[in-house]
């Protein structure tokens, strides 16, 4: 029960990595609170948690919006009572290149994947040290760290979330918050196989390809990046803060 007593913000919480996150943290102790831009998902979510026996509420909103990121933990610390620990786990993944950008799509990306962590921290980071410390852990990308072709908006947008969590990292630690990130590479969600149903492939088929392009044998699944962001969140790793964690299954980004 390493969260026993603890209140956590899970971003995008009833999507894949964030859905299986959510049940590993309620079932370790921890009430949560899920944002979400899916009312039907968290309700789904909600009533597997309360039948497990865990702790769980959910506001659902868009993210881009300054005032519903504030509200989230606002009204986490009036239901709970504090806040332990962050998530920012919600993205989207827009493609092309900068040719194939839109307006839309590179203000979206940055407003999801970056700007909305920005909101959340400054909201978070005043309760967490009431509390006398915490953690956030933010979903960057391998792609962040080491860009990928086709997809300028969304790698800007998550190696700029690997910055943005060094510099927390450095300034918050005194406070005894530890920011860290994690950079998945390819995972098995619901978002990924969407995208491959909107380019006409079998999903399937798909994920099967991409599991032999893995060192390690297989695309991640949702669990096992929710495994090294519980990690991250936890007393465990008490001495890692401002770091950028790579999780690929040794694979490469492609060239």
């Amino acid at each position: 029960m390493r969260f026993s007593g603890k209140v956590a913000i899970v971003t995008g919480g009833a999507g894949g990595v964030g859905k299986a996150l959510v049940r590993k943290l309620t079932g370790e102790g921890a009430a949560v609170m899920v944002a979400d831009v899916s009312a039907e998902g968290c309700q789904s979510l909600t009533k597997d948690i309360e039948a497990a026996g865990g702790a769980m509420k959910f506001i659902v909103g868009d993210l881009r919006e300054k005032t519903y990121c504030e509200r989230v933990v606002a009204e986490t610390v009036e239901h709970f009572g504090g806040v332990d620990v962050l998530v920012n786990n919600a993205g989207i993944i827009p493609r092309g290149t900068i040719l194939e950008t839109s307006d839309d799509m590179w203000h979206t990306a940055l407003d999801v994947n970056l700007t909305a962590m920005f909101y959340l921290c400054r909201a978070a980071i005043p309760p967490m040290k009431a509390r006398g410390g915490g953690a956030i852990v933010n979903t960057s990308s391998v792609w962040g760290v080491y860009p990928g072709p086709q997809h300028v908006a969304y790698c800007t947008s998550k190696g700029a979330v690997a910055s943005f969590t060094k510099s927390l990292g450095r300034d918050h630690a005194p406070d005894g918050i530890r920011v860290n990130a994690v950079c998945p590479h390819e995972i098995n969600t619901p978002m990924l196989r969407s995208g491959f149903e909107r380019r006409g492939l079998d999903p399937d088929q798909a994920v099967a390809e991409l599991n032999k392009t893995v060192p390690l044998g297989h695309i991640a699944e949702p669990e096992e990046i929710a495994d090294v962001i519980a990690f991250l969140a936890s007393s465990e790793s008490r001495y890692i803060a401002g770091e950028t964690v790579e999780v690929t299954g040794a694979k490469p980004v492609a060239n």
